[in-house]
C-alpha cells in the first residue's frame, strides 16, 4: 500500500506540474506545432535532458526501485521505420487531439470532460495495435 502512494503522490506532482507548466494546454500545443512559440520545446527539451540524466544516475550509482529490485534497462533494437511509423501516428494524434497521453489525464482533472472522447479514441487505437502487432514493423 505503501509504494501505490508514492506512486499515487509522484504521479498528483506530476499532473500539477504538467497543469501549472501549461503543458496540457490546447493553445501551448497549437502553439508549438505552428513554431509560433518556445514554450514547449522548453519543456521537452527539460524533460529530455532530465530523462537522460536519470537514465545515467541510475545506471552509474546503480539506484534501485522502490520495492528494492534493480532497475531493469533494457537496449533498445534500433529500427528507423517503427520509430518513423509510430511517431508520425502519435504527433498526429497530439496535433489532431491537442494533447498527448500525460496530459490527457491531466485535462480531466482540470474539469475537461471532452477529453474523455480523446481517451477513448487512445484505448480503441492500443486496442487495435494489440490486435495488428504481429504484422507491423518492429
Amino acid at each position: 500500500m505503501k509504494k501505490y502512494t508514492a506512486y499515487l503522490a509522484i504521479g498528483v506532482f506530476f499532473g500539477l506540474v504538467m497543469y501549472k507548466s501549461e503543458a496540457a494546454s490546447w493553445f501551448r500545443i497549437y502553439e508549438m506545432f505552428r513554431f509560433d512559440s518556445f514554450h514547449m520545446y522548453g519543456i521537452i527539451g527539460s524533460a529530455l535532458i532530465l530523462g537522460v540524466v536519470g537514465i545515467q544516475l541510475i545506471k552509474r550509482k546503480n539506484i534501485k526501485a522502490l520495492g528494492g529490485r534493480d532497475m531493469q534497462l533494457n537496449q533498445k533494437q534500433p529500427s528507423f521505420p517503427r520509430y518513423l511509423v509510430g511517431g508520425i501516428f502519435f504527433g498526429l494524434g497530439w496535433a489532431l487531439a491537442g494533447a498527448c497521453p500525460g496530459p490527457m489525464y491531466v485535462l480531466i482533472g482540470a474539469g475537461f470532460p471532452s477529453i474523455l472522447i480523446v481517451i477513448s479514441g487512445a484505448l480503441i487505437g492500443t486496442y487495435v495495435y494489440g490486435l495488428l502487432r504481429a504484422r507491423l514493423p518492429h
